[in-house]
């Protein structure tokens, strides 16, 4: 989806600032002295407005997260609210502690992150690249999803949603070809907000609109085995 311009786009990110990692990269290996714990870190990739991040690190304050988003006009989004959030919970104090975002187009996830440092990724009504010599585009494309498991944790997982049908088949199609790399399915969903587990789901800006359309909601969560 095309978004517009936003006026002083740059001056506003300064502004709300305070959860923005500037050079994420130089971070591997060492996300948890950024957030000066221990606690699981969580990766969303493609964070949009940031409700599902923000929500997440609201709920769960012992445990941190990770957004990502390549478009700065849709990131903001986040950082304000973030920015919001945070001064209303931290007694004056701007951002979330266990919060942290930052804008990129990420190919690589071994540039950002060693291997065992994440505890789960979250990919989120990501962009389906319907075209089919875009496929390797897509964020549940087999080499992609191998990549997420180098840098997560022996039980880590990856948590896929979407409204897409035609993503999802793909996406089913392309665990179905590591299943002999040890990828597993350990839930599943073609209608995610009629099963016992969906009260447990943090929602997306996305996804709330799909809910009041009655639109069903495709999800699946991953995690190795051990072979």
């Amino acid at each position: 989806m095309r978004q517009r311009n936003v006026k002083n786009l740059e001056a506003r990110l300064a502004e709300n600032s305070s959860c923005l990692v500037d050079e994420p990269r130089e971070l591997r290996g060492r996300w948890a002295q950024v957030f000066g714990n221990e606690n699981p870190i969580f990766l969303e990739i493609g964070c949009g407005k940031g409700k599902f991040i923000l929500t997440q690190a609201l709920v769960h304050p012992q445990a941190n997260f990770i957004a990502v988003e390549g478009q700065e006009n849709v990131i903001l989004r986040a950082l304000e609210k973030a920015e919001q959030a945070g001064t209303a919970e931290a007694d004056g104090k701007k951002g979330l502690c266990n919060l942290r975002l930052f804008i990129d187009y990420v190919h690589d996830l071994a540039d950002y992150f060693e291997e065992g440092e994440l505890s789960g990724i979250f990919l989120n009504f990501s962009d389906p690249w319907p075209k089919a010599r875009h496929y390797k585009r897509r964020l549940t494309y087999r080499k992609r999803l191998l990549n997420y498991f180098q840098v997560l944790q022996e039980d880590g997982f990856v948590a896929f949603k979407t409204d897409n049908d035609g993503l999802f088949a793909f996406t089913l199609e392309e665990i179905g070809a590591l299943q002999n790399q040890g990828i597993v399915i350990v839930e599943k969903s073609h209608d995610l907000h009629s099963t016992d587990f969906a009260a447990k789901e943090i929602t997306t800006e996305y996804e709330e609109k799909f809910k009041e359309a009655g639109k069903p909601i495709h999800y699946v969560k991953l995690k190795k085995s051990v072979l």
